[in-house]
């Protein structure tokens, strides 16, 4: 079996905020897990899925179990980054709905445009596009 990730999770101090955070800017949806504090999220189309390889995964939101991290603090744990259409429209979007910016968008030649934030509850993410702020596309 190959170790490819097949799951990640997003811990917040106020799920609910979480869940109404990532709902508007990405378009996921959330199940609650029975009474359980922890929220399956499903990405979209093109996931991973029993039977279905998908090109993407799905992942679940738990209640943080201790403080958020602090504003500066270093990361601890992994962080996900999202593909998107438009990294500059989400990065615009994202401070609108409460995040607060990490790393602004930025070009990487050869690899695409990348920004990151921070949700409202102080987690990380980034998203990348492979077209940079010219148009080229590096992905071909």
């Amino acid at each position: 079996m190959a170790n490819l990730v097949v799951h990640f999770e997003i811990h917040g101090s106020e799920p609910q905020k979480l869940v109404d955070f990532y709902s508007e800017l990405l378009g996921w949806s959330f199940q609650q897990f029975g009474d359980m504090p922890y929220w399956a999220i499903s990405t979209g189309e093109g996931a991973a899925s029993p039977g279905s390889p998908g090109s993407g995964i799905n992942g679940g939101l738990t209640q943080r179990r201790g403080p958020r991290p602090e504003p500066g603090a270093p990361v601890t744990g992994a962080n996900i980054v999202v593909a998107v259409d438009d990294v500059d429209g989400t990065f615009a979007r994202g401070i609108e709905l409460g995040a607060t910016a990490a790393l602004p968008p930025d070009d990487l030649p050869g690899v695409g445009r990348l920004a990151y934030l921070l949700d409202p509850d102080g987690n990380v993410f980034g998203f990348l596009s492979p077209v940079l702020s010219d148009g080229t596309n590096v992905m071909g």
